[in-house]
């Protein structure tokens, strides 16, 4: 089960959305409405916990001359 952050859609001007979380199976379809209250909502995308590549780290270049530095291969 993953955890998905939400976001109420405001209805009238000036109402701040407001946020809550809910476990959802990666296979469920996003929700469009609040699972309390039936208000509006829309999933929100958010920065991940950085797993992708865990362990493995990039080559830093120390020189200049049209190096990036990061490792990227641009030299």
């Amino acid at each position: 089960m993953a955890t998905y952050i939400y976001e109420t859609i405001p209805q009238t001007e000036g109402e701040a959305p407001k946020r809550f979380e809910i476990k959802q199976s990666m296979r469920d379809a996003a929700l469009t409405n609040h699972p309390e209250t039936g208000v509006p909502v829309r999933r929100v995308i958010t920065g991940g916990a950085g797993l992708m590549g865990v362990g493995q780290t990039a080559p830093v270049s120390s020189g200049g001359g049209g190096h990036c530095g990061t490792g990227c291969g641009c030299h």
